[in-house]
């Protein structure tokens, strides 16, 4: 940790908060020391978090009053914190609480961040302000310096950096006073930092797939049983419908907590009142993350501890069975709920003669099913052009599509550029959809990523050395031979985006173009270094990066 972030003469604004933040990334380490422990570090994990808790001044009690409804899930669980904290903005309230200077205030934990940091903790849909996430960082930073008691020397002074956020937000919670807090698990479930709450109202777990198997196994049973181990007795406990024998652990685990219930949600089918909304996050998959979100917002506000929060005006309604059809305000919320960097159509404007036009599309999937339906979605929102007149010549296609797409390292690129060459597949049967393939880094910018897009969690020898991405780069063309002329390589998201305004700019038949379509997916981090470049020149305000729903 560096000295000029502990040191009273030093700034204490959000900048510095920033860096003070980033010292305390060791996502690469941590995870080779727990692969290397055979899970013993797990077995500390929440004794450490609680303990933390404690030094910063609080009792473990203390959370249950944030009326915590906790997500997890492999795909999903960040989408359905939104249509969440969406339903809750919009319940209604009893005369004399809508008459009252606020409304209750409502808390959204997510990860990761897109741009800002910040991002990660909301009240009633926005990011904490910078004035306000420095001074509770730094009253957390300066308690945990204060108070250096602790029961294991393997425990750091100040904990790594997603269980530093995970306390900073549940301290800003119960500083602000919020009525309800929506926690998205990071990572697992029954050993992840946002798992100490002792008492929450709502626990859901979203769709199962195998994704940090090093961390969670490498059975879909093994990671079920982790993401089933936020269930606690007395709460309502709800699950999307899952693989048979994922969904049996999932039982048994609920059966083994003494949830007060729980419920397996069928599959959404055709027929579903949720298919006639158009939920404001699009993609056909989001209809199972509404269905949960849906059913676990029913059962929080039907506890005592949500109604005496909220002062709901129809209690009973609210109250109803978890299949009914959604309420008329229900419907409204889910159609009104927004999610950056999921799903996310941005276009962009020029005013330059010799650019183009580009319009991205940006979903941060990153699992062989989400890839999927990623692209799937993709394929909808940018239909094919209509053929050629028979009279003319043949000529190339009228939407010029380019693929923008990285993982991070530890991931098969064989496996997640098979399932999204299978989500184009299965929805256009168009094998050669991309005129154009883009593999680069998570850089941000050529000179790197700093302050909020700083991440440690890479081998920077093998970020320079393109490891990752040559991997893709073989890996597609192991798919597709004849792509050889058409993929290329980049060391950073800048280099990138400058490639595909000259694509844009100069396409081989420049008569036959209209538009050019982009799709970028793959990581979460390398969205956000888009959105980012797309904030800087204009084509993505505040709104659509960081106040959405």
């Amino acid at each position: 940790m560096a000295a000029a972030a502990s040191s009273s003469s030093s700034p204490r604004d959000y900048a510095a908060a920033i860096a003070a933040l980033n010292s305390l990334q060791s996502n690469a380490q941590v995870i080779a020391q727990i692969r290397s422990s055979g899970g013993k570090m797990n077995a500390l994990a929440l004794p450490e978090m609680r303990e933390y808790w404690r030094r910063i001044g609080y009792e473990l009690e203390d959370l249950n009053a944030l009326n915590v409804i906790h997500v997890t899930g492999t795909k999903g669980k960040g989408s359905t914190s939104a249509f969440i904290a969406s339903l809750l903005s919009h319940a209604p309230l009893a005369a004399g609480a809508a008459a009252a200077a606020a409304r209750p205030k409502v808390g959204l934990y997510t990860s990761p961040h897109l741009v800002f940091v910040r991002e990660r903790i909301r009240i009633d849909g926005r990011p904490v302000d910078e004035e306000t996430f420095a001074r509770y960082f730094w009253q957390v930073w300066d308690r945990l310096g204060a108070d250096t008691e602790r029961a294991h020397e393997a425990t750091p002074l100040r904990p790594v950096y997603f269980r530093y956020l995970t306390l900073l937000a549940m301290h800003i919670f119960r500083q602000l006073n919020v009525s309800a807090a929506i926690l998205e698990v990071g990572i697992g479930g029954t050993y992840d930092s946002t798992n100490i709450v002792p008492r929450p109202l709502a626990c859901g777990i979203s769709s199962l797939g195998l994704d940090h198997t090093a961390l969670l196994g490498h059975t879909i049973e093994e990671i079920a049983a982790h993401k089933a181990g936020i269930y606690k007795e007395g709460v309502e406990a709800v699950s999307v419908h899952q693989k048979e024998s994922a969904m049996a652990v999932v039982k048994e685990a609920a059966q083994k907590a003494k949830v007060a219930r729980f419920t397996a949600l069928p599959p959404v089918g055709a027929s579903d009142a949720l298919r006639s909304i158009r939920l404001g996050l699009p993609g056909a998959h989001q209809a199972s993350n509404a269905q949960l979100a849906l059913a676990l917002t029913r059962g929080f506000l039907a506890s005592s501890a949500a109604q005496a929060a909220f002062r709901l005006s129809q209690p009973s309604d609210l109250a109803c069975q978890l299949g009914a059809p959604p309420l008329a305000w229900e419907r409204t919320a889910l159609e009104e709920a927004q999610w950056p960097g999921r799903c996310q159509c941005v276009p962009t404007t020029t005013t330059k003669a010799e650019e183009a036009a580009v319009t991205y599309f940006l979903d941060g999937a990153h699992t062989t099913d989400s890839l999927a339906h990623a692209t799937s979605w993709f394929v909808d929102a940018s239909p094919p052009p209509p053929p050629p007149p028979a009279s003319t010549a043949a000529a190339k296609t009228q939407t010029q599509r380019v693929l923008l797409f990285n993982c991070t390292h530890g991931r098969s690129a064989r496996e997640l550029l098979e399932a999204l060459l299978h989500g184009i597949e299965d929805a256009e049967r168009d094998k050669a959809v991309f005129d154009h393939i883009i593999f680069c880094t998570n850089e941000t910018y050529r000179h790197g990523s700093s302050g909020d897009l700083t991440s440690k969690g890479e081998d920077s020898d093998e970020v320079k050395a393109l490891v990752v991405q040559r991997e893709l780069e073989a890996a597609w063309l192991t798919l597709r031979p004849r792509d050889a002329a058409k993929v290329q390589v980049q060391p950073s998201i800048e280099e990138a985006l400058r490639r595909v305004r000259q694509l844009a700019a100069a396409p081989e038949a420049p008569q036959a173009h209209v538009k050019t379509d982009v799709l970028v997916t793959g990581s979460l981090l390398l969205v956000g270094g888009v959105m980012a470049h797309l904030k800087d020149a204009g084509d993505l305000d505040d709104a659509l990066v960081s106040t959405r729903t």
